[in-house]
């Protein structure tokens, strides 16, 4: 009887070395979903498949690790970039953006104010505003008061948001408030505000009117990039024979 064959026992595919960028994001993943509460090394380690002690040697304890988050955040508020052709449009756009940030990252934001660090989170920020301040011809206490409202404005929706969604069940629901409302005035007004709001629109609305009163009247697109003299004279028509350009 002929002998079976072995084959060799085939090798489990081995995982790429873990890194240090690889554990903060799985860290920022948890605190996003759950709150820097669910935040422990051994649950962190779980979803990496990997020891405790290999998060310990790339990141250090667990408050180097949520100190490690918090510079992350402060570093990725800082990467707004201003968007449009007027100083009008690019303010929209940093105030919009920033919203955006806030909301996607709310339990990290809180760490970072918990840590005393919220001026430096919103300074690349205000620096952008006060640049469009500028290029919209605001100067002083006018661009400071300018920069200050709209980032003032971006918290607060934030924070309108953010406590929507934890309160309690309205009852009756807001829309139910205005089913029946007697006012036949204005029905389009009522069935408007029977529906459930868009904070997207409210926001863009609110934002666009505050920036159209801290603006002065014109808003001219940004001039284009001046051309050096050297640049010029080589973007220039040729010069014919008699030194005239062709």
């Amino acid at each position: 009887m002929p002998t079976p064959q072995r084959h060799p026992a085939r090798s489990a595919p081995q995982r790429a070395p873990l890194t240090r960028d690889e554990v903060i994001d799985a860290a920022a993943a948890l605190v996003r979903q759950h709150g820097p509460q669910a935040l422990t090394m051994r649950r962190l380690a779980a979803e990496l498949r990997t020891a405790v002690t290999s998060i310990y040697w790339h990141v250090g304890n667990r408050e180097s690790l949520l100190e490690a988050l918090v510079e992350r955040t402060v570093r990725e508020l800082g990467d707004i970039r201003p968007r449009g052709t007027t100083p009008r449009a690019r303010i929209v756009s940093v105030a919009r953006a920033l919203r955006r940030e806030l909301l996607a990252r709310p339990h990290l934001v809180a760490m970072v104010h918990e840590r005393g660090l919220t001026e430096r989170m919103f300074h690349a920020a205000q620096q952008a505003l006060a640049r469009e301040a500028h290029a919209a011809g605001l100067r002083g206490a006018r661009a400071a008061e300018a920069v200050r409202a709209v980032q003032f404005s971006v918290i607060g929706q934030v924070l309108i948001e953010r406590n929507r969604e934890r309160s309690p069940q309205q009852r009756p629901a807001e829309p139910g408030w205005w089913e029946h409302d007697p006012a036949d005035t204005d029905p389009a007004l009522v069935r408007a505000l029977a529906a459930p709001p868009d904070p997207e629109k409210v926001f863009t609305a609110t934002i666009r009117a505050l920036v159209d009163g801290l603006l002065p009247i014109s808003d001219s697109p940004l001039p284009a990039p001046r051309q050096s003299a050297r640049t010029a004279d080589r973007t220039a028509p040729p010069r014919t024979s008699r030194g005239r350009r062709a």
